[in-house]
């Protein structure tokens, strides 16, 4: 048994068992993953994959505890190359963030910009997903964090940072007949059409449960996962907008009403999440620093507005 049969097993588990697509991102010919996975099979004495004639569909029960140790091996084996890295070029390096549309887009940049000028040398990496996917792909190593609101606090495997509080903001055309009015309820927002994000970003299953537990049926028309979208949509009139405040540009959405909604919806806490095992490299433990730095001016910066301040 050696590496490169485990990470053909772990590949081929991810690729949804073709052996071509687990070949090509390996560089090698078909015939030689078959017999990784052959000689793995022989060397353990038991099956690890379920077939059908000589398809793979799937993996037999010695298969799955396999695959979780071979994931742990990999991870391993990636935090002894970090050490070495670290003690040869700790300037040198990628760093893969794993992250929602909403953090990528109005929280990170200037975290970016701060780690860029310390760490030129580095190449960065952001791949947007949705909050399950993020995790999953801590767990498995394929990014070095997870920034998401949901998910992060449910899986045992991963250390969750808390960083910053948020919470949401009603959006709509400045004349709007929302804004006619004195006081935001729930109860009110239900006479409009809403637009807001989806189940399972950006705190929308706390949105739900605040509606539910009031006794109320919002009208939802439209969702998505990008505030930049909510925001086409709103100024198209399909409705009004409940956003993350943090998304909120006071510059760009001049012509764009806000109130803020904090007195209705609970805070959300927006967490940073790794592997609980990872060796954290010098320039991934000051990105930490940084995103958690950043956060904390921008909910000092939140909380010392004026709750009732609008446009």
């Amino acid at each position: 048994m050696d590496l490169r049969q485990l990470k053909s097993l772990v590949l081929l588990v991810e690729y949804d068992y073709s052996v071509s697509r687990t070949a090509q991102s390996l560089h090698l010919v078909q015939p030689a993953v078959s017999q990784h996975i052959k000689q793995l099979e022989a060397n353990l004495g038991t099956r690890l994959f379920l077939r059908q004639g000589k398809r793979l569909v799937g993996l037999t029960e010695a298969g799955e505890r396999v695959l979780h140790y071979a994931r742990n091996i990999q991870a391993d084996t990636a935090n002894i190359l970090a050490v070495g890295q670290d003690h040869v070029s700790e300037d040198v390096g990628t760093l893969r963030i794993g992250t929602t549309h909403t953090q990528a887009r109005y929280v990170l940049p200037p975290v970016i910009r701060q780690f860029s000028l310390a760490y030129p040398k580095v190449e960065l990496q952001i791949l947007e997903g949705r909050p399950q996917q993020l995790v999953d792909m801590a767990v498995q190593d394929k990014v070095d964090f997870a920034i998401c609101t949901e998910a992060l606090s449910n899986n045992p495997a991963l250390l969750a940072i808390p960083c910053n509080r948020w919470n949401r903001c009603l959006i709509a055309p400045d004349l709007h007949a929302v804004f006619k009015r004195k006081q935001i309820t729930l109860k009110a927002l239900c006479r409009y059409p809403i637009i807001t994000y989806v189940v399972g970003f950006t705190g929308r299953g706390h949105l739900n449960d605040t509606f539910s537990n009031a006794g109320l049926m919002p009208h939802v028309v439209l969702s998505a996962t990008d505030t930049d979208v909510i925001k086409t949509y709103v100024r198209e009139g399909l409705g009004i907008g409940i956003i993350a405040e943090l998304a909120y540009e006071r510059e760009k959405d001049r012509d764009l009403g806000m109130r803020e909604l904090n007195h209705l919806f609970p805070w959300e806490v927006t967490k940073i999440g790794y592997r609980r095992d990872k060796y954290l490299r010098n320039h991934q433990q000051r990105f930490i620093d940084l995103f958690r730095a950043a956060s904390a001016r921008m909910e000092s910066a939140t909380e010392s507005a004026d709750p009732g301040k609008s446009r």
